[in-house]
């Protein structure tokens, strides 16, 4: 019992050196495609104002489309809507700038 745990033993060393060898040779030969991956989308991105333009454009259109489905409403939820507007642009706008 003995002996067979200790041949176990060794093949799983084997195993593992032989899975950590094909790890390493793995990215060695990597290197270039990550290398290339990170020259095109780690690259700076818009900065604040690309991205105060483009949450602008987003904002104004979503809240065009909202009062167009508010209908009649309109005029009473005009205070609701300028909150949400510059709410929902500073969040927008942040959160591009961010991720772009």
């Amino acid at each position: 019992m003995e002996q067979q745990d200790r041949r176990e033993a060794r093949l799983v060393v084997i195993a593992l050196g032989v899975l950590v060898l094909v790890g390493l040779i793995a990215a060695l030969i990597a290197l270039p495609a990550l290398a290339d991956f990170h020259s095109t989308q780690l690259a700076p991105g818009l900065g604040l104002k690309g991205a105060a333009i483009a949450s602008f454009v987003v904002t104004f259109v979503t809240f065009v489309i909202f009062a167009v489905a508010a209908g009649d409403g309109l005029i009473g939820e005009l205070q609701f809507m300028l909150l949400g507007f510059f709410a929902f642009f500073l969040i927008l706008w942040l959160l591009i700038a961010w991720i772009l």
